[in-house]
């Protein structure tokens, strides 16, 4: 009998009882290899002891101050260390709890930006299908996570979508990277266009697209287009890097790699990972400045924004990943894990694609290799490699609903920044064996 409310009511979970390096051990002590980060959280692992430290310093100067009332010395300091490691032209920082409530907080930024800058008639939000932005009602609906979406479609706001950057799906057969890329962005302008060039808002994108459909990055020059075209027509772009930001895919910021910098970005997860709940909206100082210049003030807030605790996890994290050098194991690792598994699953007959950047990979499961057809979807495929996974001692995040929001099975892997080159391959090979296990069982 439990009186929690769980994700799923009807699961038998394992109790956490304790974290150490990159695994959890349950209340039987059986140990757990973390090859997820939990949802692509725990970056440095868990009870690192630099971040338990700080943690403690800081309750014992101050657990909280309402942010209407104070700012805090460390809530200061974390806005100064992410301005400083931040995309050209980011310069402020707004603290959040977590990802859906920074989302939340960019979608309201963008619109009263337009409203301080006299122009109240924007108010279209365009993204992108098989994307994933956050649980709240106007973060659930910029989402193209058909699934999460269905059931509360009558409370979402009006958003509109356009075809994900998703080459091993989208991509003709006898189209080059740089055609695909061009065909893709062309979509936005072309949607933009149908809306109105002076109604739409802002553009949101998962960096690399991260849990609805497993580690998708952009194609050759895709993002550069998406900026060109977001700047021709006066709209925001807004990159979503709560899963894929921090470090997860071997740069602090994932748009590093394309050579772009958004009007706003969002992160969260790796930002302290896990050891508090914080999340941050990054914001340009054209943005900053017509507030500043306008009504003077963002007309949104939460009770535990900018909480000193938080603050000092993100710090904290933060300063261990630049001291130990550990975007460089993120890469390096990251190339380990990719050739571990084309070794070990690249020729598989029921592994259709594996992609990604850094520590953060993806492996699409296929029925048929030739045809790309994904099994059923009422196998559960993904349900039964978690299981396989979880009884084999590693947790990995697998999905449904991959190609469309139904159809289409992957897992997701994120482990922590501090795995070594050992971890990796057991991670790879108890993922095989769960894969080939959960097959069998269909």
């Amino acid at each position: 009998m439990t009186h929690l409310l769980h994700r799923s009511i009807h699961a038998s979970l394992p109790v956490a009882v304790r974290g150490e390096g990159i695994h959890l051990f349950d209340a039987t002590g059986k140990a757990y290899i973390d090859a997820s980060g939990g949802a692509a959280v725990s970056c440095l692992g868990h009870a690192h002891p630099d971040v338990l430290a700080a943690l403690h310093a800081q309750l014992d100067r101050i657990a909280y101050a309402h942010t209407g009332f104070f700012t805090t010395e460390v809530a200061e300091e974390l806005a100064d260390r992410l301005v400083d490691d931040a995309p050209e032209g980011l310069d402020h920082v707004y603290l959040v709890s977590g990802g859906s409530e920074a989302v939340e907080a960019a979608l309201k930024m963008a619109r009263q930006y337009f409203v301080e800058k006299g122009e109240p008639q924007r108010r279209h939000i365009i993204a992108r299908r098989q994307s994933y932005h956050g649980n709240t009602l106007g973060a659930l609906a910029t989402g193209g996570n058909e699934w999460r979406r269905a059931q509360f479609k009558p409370l979402l706001i009006e958003t509109h979508h356009i075809d994900p950057c998703y080459a091993y799906r989208l991509q003709m057969p006898d189209e080059s990277d740089e055609a695909y890329a061009a065909r893709a962005a062309g979509e936005l302008e072309a949607k933009i266009l149908k809306l109105g060039a002076d109604q739409v808002i802002a553009f949101v994108a998962e960096t690399v697209v991260g849990a609805t459909a497993g580690a998708v990055p952009p194609v050759a020059d895709y993002l550069k287009r998406i900026r060109a075209i977001c700047d021709k027509y006066g709209v925001l772009l807004i990159l979503d890097e709560v899963m894929c930001g921090m470090g997860r895919t071997g740069t602090l910021h994932a748009c590093e790699q394309d050579g772009v910098s958004p009007d706003i970005v969002t992160i969260a997860k790796g930002l302290g990972g896990g050891y508090q709940p914080v999340g941050a909206v990054l914001l340009s100082k054209r943005i900053f400045d017509a507030f500043a210049l306008g009504s003077g003030f963002f007309q949104h807030g939460h009770t535990y924004m900018g909480h000193p605790m938080a603050a000092a996890a993100g710090l904290a994290v933060q300063t261990i990943l630049k001291r130990d050098g550990l975007l460089g194991n993120v890469r390096a690792m990251g190339n380990h894990l990719e050739t571990c598994l084309v070794e070990r699953l690249g020729n598989h007959r029921h592994v259709g694609d594996i992609r990604g950047r850094g520590l953060f990979r993806g492996v699409e499961l296929v029925k048929d290799r030739a045809t790309k057809k994904p099994f059923d979807a009422g196998l559960k495929l993904n349900a039964r490699i978690k299981k396989e996974a979880m009884t084999r001692g590693l947790m990995v995040y697998p999905m449904g609903g991959t190609i469309d929001g139904q159809n289409g099975d992957h897992v997701l892997l994120a482990p922590p920044f501090i795995v070594g080159k050992s971890d990796v391959e057991a991670i790879v090979e108890r993922l095989a064996d769960a894969i080939e296990a959960a097959i069998a069982s269909v």
